[in-house]
């Protein structure tokens, strides 16, 4: 019983013996330092899912608190958030004209020299030519109807016009029209969306 058992014994020491040559002799340890340096190589994202998912590159997480990037620091800034929340109420609030707008000049839903339809004419005229600059002398002596045709200076160009009582008509700039609503209804923050989502020149 003893032999077996000594056996055993001296074998397993002898397994221990081997093993313990093969790490002294750097095969294992070689091992390690070249995963450790192909880890090393990579760019840092790379090298952070290499390591195990518990640890995080410390330098990466050090660089983005002392160096946030701008986007971090405008929505940490309460005026810049106040600023896009307005923005996103002016552009939800001018959207259905605009697009109404854009559909009748674009769209062959109106021939040139036609004359809008009744729901239409109403929508032109309380949200659009109501507050244009220049409105009264725009609609004269009276409106007879809105009618949209050719630009008469840029030919390839569709805009609305006013069709006064009297048989004359002037065109008007539907985007005039807009930049004073906006002004109107917004003061503090008009000029700002005004430069951001204007062409120069079109008002």
């Amino acid at each position: 019983m003893a032999s077996p058992l000594l056996l055993r014994q001296a074998l397993l020491l002898r397994v221990c013996v081997h093993n313990y040559q093969r790490f002294t002799a750097g095969d294992v340890a070689a091992r390690h330092r070249l995963w450790c340096s192909a880890a090393a190589n990579l760019p840092s994202d790379e090298a952070d899912e290499k390591t195990s998912s518990g640890s995080i590159s410390n330098s990466s997480n050090a660089r983005k608190a002392q160096y946030p990037s701008s986007h971090a620091r405008w929505e940490d800034d309460h005026d810049y958030r106040k600023w896009k929340d307005k923005e996103e109420e002016i552009l939800r609030d001018i959207e259905p004209i605009v697009l109404l707008a854009k559909d009748i000049l674009h769209s062959r839903r109106y021939m040139d020299g036609e004359r809008l339809s009744v729901e239409d004419e109403k929508a032109v005229v309380e949200k659009l030519l109501a507050y244009h600059p220049q409105s009264e002398d725009k609609i004269g002596c009276g409106l007879e109807s809105i009618m949209v045709d050719r630009h008469p200076q840029y030919r390839q160009s569709r805009c609305l016009f006013v069709v006064r009582t009297d048989g004359g008509w002037i065109d008007f700039s539907y985007q005039k029209c807009l930049r004073e609503y906006i002004r109107d209804k917004y003061p503090t923050y008009a000029e700002r969306f005004i430069r951001q989502h204007f062409k120069r020149g079109s008002g």
